[in-house]
């Protein structure tokens, strides 16, 4: 009997434990409320070289995508490729004093002393994909010297007489004071002086422009029938690349490079280029969102950091492009 009154009074202990509610319980995580408090009332400023292209575009989304959820003000000075436009632009904004300045220069030196004293004015700074002379709290964006020794290598593995090309190469740069061009040119010289059997026949400068690359482009075919490969330093000039050859009717190899937007896949795909270096545009854009949080949670002195990011590289060609391989705007076919 008692043996069954015990057994009878833990049962009723236990039902009456289950029919009790449970609380859950958890705990606050102590980093939030600082992290969010770090973004209040900031705002962020970027001078493109110009909207309307993939690039600048494709960076303005991203960042908008990254801060405005974190109400971060984010503003757009648009120069429209008037370099004077810019000088003013960031001129102003330094009156201004965002808490972050983001910047497309371009080229090595117009913008240089404007971002020193946007710095000493108490504004972070970061540059995008073209670096200037002068070296501010953080830069994202392709290796040049680094990837001019990639292209370089490619030009001599699909040109040189050993594996049955002509040796014979053209470079068409965009600005030449511009970063991308100059410090890519220093990665191709690199690895062109240690193979004398390629030959480079023309080296122009097409201001970022297609009607120009395809001049230039008609002018070297028709001078060196015999052309290998040409090498452009930008997807959306070397359309006019693309065009020169097409109309000549040779077989040059065409090697461009760009940010990974969809025409860049849909031109490998119907053959406007043969092959496109990519640094991933979107990529881009959240490490300079990343960066940019960061700094405004250390709240460290503006010019008192040099951070470099740069992009990794990916050299797509028909062949090795996957679904997703690039990324679109919104609305682009």
């Amino acid at each position: 009997m008692r043996t069954y009154l015990k057994l009878a009074f833990a049962a009723a202990a236990a039902v009456s434990v289950a029919a009790t509610p449970v609380k859950a319980q958890g705990i606050d995580d102590p980093t939030r409320d600082p992290y969010y408090s770090s973004f209040e009332g900031k705002r962020v400023a970027y001078v493109p070289v110009a909207m309307g292209f993939d690039l600048t575009e494709g960076w303005a989304m991203g960042l908008k995508e990254a801060l405005e959820p974190l109400g971060i003000q984010f503003d757009i000075r648009d120069p429209n490729w008037s370099t004077a436009a810019g000088a003013q632009a960031i001129t102003a904004l330094i009156s201004e004093k965002p808490d972050v300045l983001v910047v497309h220069n371009p080229d090595v030196q117009s913008y240089a002393r404007l971002l020193r004293k946007a710095e000493q004015a108490g504004i972070y700074v970061v540059q995008v994909n073209m670096r200037s002379s002068y070296s501010t709290d953080a830069f994202i964006g392709a290796d040049y010297v680094g990837m001019g020794q990639q292209i370089g290598e490619r030009l001599v593995e699909v040109c040189s007489p050993a594996n049955g090309g002509s040796g014979k190469i053209a470079i068409t740069q965009g600005v030449l004071t511009a970063a991308a061009s100059a410090y890519q040119m220093k990665g191709i010289n690199n690895i062109l002086e240690q193979h004398p059997e390629i030959q480079l026949v023309s080296n122009q400068a097409a201001d970022w422009d297609a009607t120009k690359a395809k001049n230039i482009a008609a002018t070297v075919i028709q001078q060196h029938s015999d052309l290998c490969a040409i090498a452009g330093f930008w997807d959306v000039m070397d359309v006019g690349t693309s065009a020169a050859i097409k109309e000549s009717g040779k077989d040059v190899y065409l090697l461009t490079q760009g940010g990974g937007n969809k025409s860049a896949c849909d031109g490998l795909e119907n053959g406007t280029y043969s092959e496109v270096v990519v640094y991933h545009v979107p990529g881009q854009a959240r490490d300079m969102a990343n960066m940019i949080k960061q700094m405004l949670q250390l709240k460290q002195e503006p010019g008192s950091m040099k951070t470099t990011l740069f992009t990794p590289l990916q050299f797509l060609t028909k062949a090795n492009m996957k679904p997703g391989s690039c990324w679109a705007l919104p609305g682009q076919k």
